[in-house]
């Protein structure tokens, strides 16, 4: 493999002028589709194999007329102090809206009046009309949209407190300003960490040419696809991390081989040959991490899995490609004036901080060893009161009117309503189908935690009955989750008892039965990913303790990262500080999500680190020898490379939407932890404690296992490498590497 990148690397360096073109191409092409493309037109969540999914699949059987995924809208009313929604005036006002609703939109299925369907509250402070449509909130128009805002207007102007929950004002999350931040801070690393400007803007443009080409892609494919726009915030966030982070690797290594006095095409060959190679094997373990969410078998968490993927290819195919030609463009101005210098004038190099840190591992590696076990250990503690589910609108912004309509809700009717239960009985295989119903209706009245039952709903031919049930607490908590199980352990004996199938969905049971998958997915799927990549970092490494060590650190620490994020999200701590407004139950996607990308994201370091490590081991050099070139070579860079992709994940703490916020925070916090306590700190002080025993590995599994050269052996080998580059006589030294120099 480091053979034909070599081959690559030096192709595109001096077809530099062809590649650059090749890449703008694209990025035009891409732009123009996304540019050109409509609104995605659906985004429905559906959930396979599920009692809720088979719930709504029955609906739209049974309820031809009724839209089971389709988007529904609350406008709640609240009187000024004194007064009632039953005063004639306020009466009017809400009637006069309901009348404007119903004529809005042809999108609009039913409108409910509240002083027809009682949904005015017992103090008589509140009331609320429910709207549903016949399409879902992606499918909705603007005009719906406006013609909604606009039907409280009125109202307002009358002295009525006007808000609007539910999912037909689903907008596109914002990311804020942070986002940006994060690409500055970027930068600025890029720049310390090169001293050149010219060095560091490079692999910031590479990767947002990259995330460019990888999100529009997604935008144009969104209809056809069904894609939402969290996919595409998804794919920018890990694309941009990885982006630069390729690029980082591939750039470093060429100003490697530029001090030791290579020609710039030589030294382009050789970096992407080598440093391409562990950005290969890197990208491939982030793929096999976000290609594995397919396993969980939920549609658009496989989108996303399969959207971010396609974003790392993309960010692998720049680094080898696209970066080299860049390199080929900037010349001799990627050393910096210091770096010229230096290479001008020869000085002994004096230990830099990842020798001296790594030196100091190899002098106290147990006590190095228990304090970063330790420490992740203790800060994992919060993760043993993980509480799963759903963040419904309570979690929104106070400033926002879904948030303050569910506040209304939770005041006026108790807090059960912002998230009402739909039962659907079947009573096709039942004898007597209205008395198994109304068994249904008053054993559901009897259960602990409900707070009201509506009047059954027959369809036309009367084999199919819906019940709604408010619980008495809020959608996300554990109470509302027992009312669930209680209301289907109830229907299970009803089905015994009559033949009647009773089923539960809606929102809530939707999110509780999500919930569970996850669960239930979370051990096959680490078992593949952590399976699958222990496979190819044996191809890497040649050792079976090294890919071993680097799954059990990564297993550290996401355990210590779910930690940190049940204590801001769940607990509450420092909950100010990351704008986090309510407190609730952790995104049930969330640990397999984490699993899937962080542990591709270890890898990476995994591969960067260690790799320069093997490959001084295999020059020759003693185990601690080793570690310590690994570190001398590759600390700095790696080092890097964590802060830019912590401050990529953290600009998205800003988002306004939930979930974008605990997958901006649990990805920065992970990438911290597992850079600088595992990778750092417990990677070195257990292969120092392993010594040789690290890199052996069993000579029958040596002879299965194909030689895929990452380290570069064979390639030097075949460039007859045994010279110094500096005497000339080496590949691209000593006077053709001065002649070249020149020539750029």
């Amino acid at each position: 493999m480091a053979t034909f990148l070599y081959k690559l690397g030096r192709f595109a360096f001096r077809r530099r002028r062809f590649v650059a073109l090749i890449w703008v191409a694209l990025l035009a092409l891409a732009g123009f589709g996304a540019a050109s493309a409509s609104t995605a037109a659906s985004s429905s969540f559906s959930i396979p194999g599920t009692e809720a999914q088979r719930a709504f699949d029955l609906l739209e059987q049974r309820f031809p007329g009724v839209s089971a995924d389709g988007a529904t809208a609350r406008v709640v009313f609240k009187a000024p102090e004194g007064q009632k929604m039953t005063d004639p005036e306020n009466k009017a006002q809400v009637t006069k809206a309901v009348g404007s609703l119903k004529s809005g939109s042809d999108q609009v299925a039913s409108v409910a009046d509240p002083y027809t369907v009682g949904a005015v509250s017992k103090n008589g402070s509140t009331a609320y009309v429910a709207v549903s449509y016949k399409v879902s909130a992606m499918e909705l128009t603007d005009e719906t949209r406006d013609a909604l805002k606009d039907a409280g207007h009125a109202a307002q102007k009358g002295g009525l407190t006007v808000e609007i929950g539910g999912d037909a004002l689903l907008v596109i999350p914002e990311t804020g300003a942070t986002e940006v931040i994060g690409v500055t801070v970027a930068a600025v690393v890029l720049v310390i960490t090169f001293g050149s400007l010219v060095a560091a803007g490079l692999p910031l443009l590479t990767a947002l040419i990259g995330v460019g080409i990888g999100v529009s892609t997604i935008t144009a494919l969104a209809n056809p696809l069904g894609l939402d726009s969290t996919t595409s915030i998804l794919a920018m966030m890990i694309g941009l991390a990885v982006g630069i982070d390729y690029a980082l690797f591939i750039v470093s290594r060429y100003r490697a081989e530029l001090a030791e006095g290579r020609g710039h095409e030589e030294a382009a060959g050789r970096a992407v040959g080598t440093a391409g190679s562990a950005v290969v094997f890197a990208g491939l373990t982030v793929v096999i991490a976000l290609v594995g969410l397919a396993v969980v078998n939920i549609p658009i968490l496989t989108k996303m899995g399969f959207a971010a993927a396609g974003t790392v290819v993309i960010a692998v195919l720049v680094a080898l490609t696209l970066v080299p030609a860049m390199l080929g463009f900037a010349g001799k101005r990627v050393m910096g004036r210091k770096a010229r210098k230096a290479a001008s004038e020869p000085v002994e190099a004096k230990p830099n901080m990842g020798t001296r840190w790594a030196r100091f591992v190899l002098r106290k590696p147990v006590w190095v060893l228990l304090a970063g076990v330790i420490g992740l250990g203790v800060v994992a503690v919060p993760a043993t009161s993980l509480e799963m589910g759903l963040p419904d609108e309570g979690s929104q912004p106070t400033s926002s009117t879904q948030r303050r309509a569910y506040d209304l809700l939770s005041d006026g009717f108790g807090p059960g309503f912002n998230g009402p239960l739909l039962v659907v009985v079947d009573t096709a295989d039942s004898s007597d189908g209205k008395t198994a119903v109304k068994q249904v209706t008053d054993e559901i009245s009897g259960i602990r935690g409900v707070a009201a039952v509506t009047p059954a709903q027959f369809n036309k031919a009367g084999d199919t009955a819906m019940i709604t049930v408010i619980p008495k607490d809020r959608p996300s908590s554990t109470e509302t989750e027992d009312v669930v199980h209680a209301i289907r352990d109830a229907g299970a004996d009803i089905k015994s008892d009559t033949g009647a199938k009773v089923l539960v969905t809606g929102a809530t049971a939707m999110n509780i039965d999500f919930s569970q998958k996850m669960n239930d997915a979370l051990l096959p799927y680490l078992a593949l990913v952590v399976g699958l990549a222990f496979l190819l970092l044996m191809l890497v490494f040649r050792s079976v303790l090294v890919p071993l060590k680097a799954a059990l650190g990564f297993l550290l620490s996401v355990v210590a990262a779910l930690g940190a994020v049940v204590a801001v999200f769940q607990w509450g701590w420092l909950g100010s500080l990351f704008g986090v407004e309510q407190t609730g139950p952790i995104m049930s996607m969330m640990p397999i999500f984490m699993v899937g990308v962080v542990f591709g994201l270890a890898m990476d370091y995994e591969v960067f680190l260690v790799t320069r490590m093997r490959e001084a081991y295999v020059h020759g050099e003693k185990p601690g020898q080793a570690i310590v070139t690994g570190f001398r070579h590759g600390a700095r860079v790696v080092t890097a490379a964590a802060v830019i992709m912590m401050a990529v994940f953290a600009g998205f703490i800003g988002s306004t939407e939930q979930m974008v916020k605990m997958i901006g925070f649990s990805l920065a916090i992970a990438v911290f932890f597992d850079a600088f306590v595992v990778r750092m700190a417990i990677v070195p002080a257990v292969l120092a404690l392993l010594g040789d025993r690290a890199w052996s590995l069993p000579r029958w599994l040596d002879r299965l296992l194909p030689n895929v050269d990452v380290e570069g052996e064979g390639l030097r080998k075949q460039l007859g490498d045994s010279t110094d580059p500096q005497d000339g006589s080496g590949h691209g030294g000593g006077a053709e590497g001065e002649r070249e120099l020149s020539r750029v």
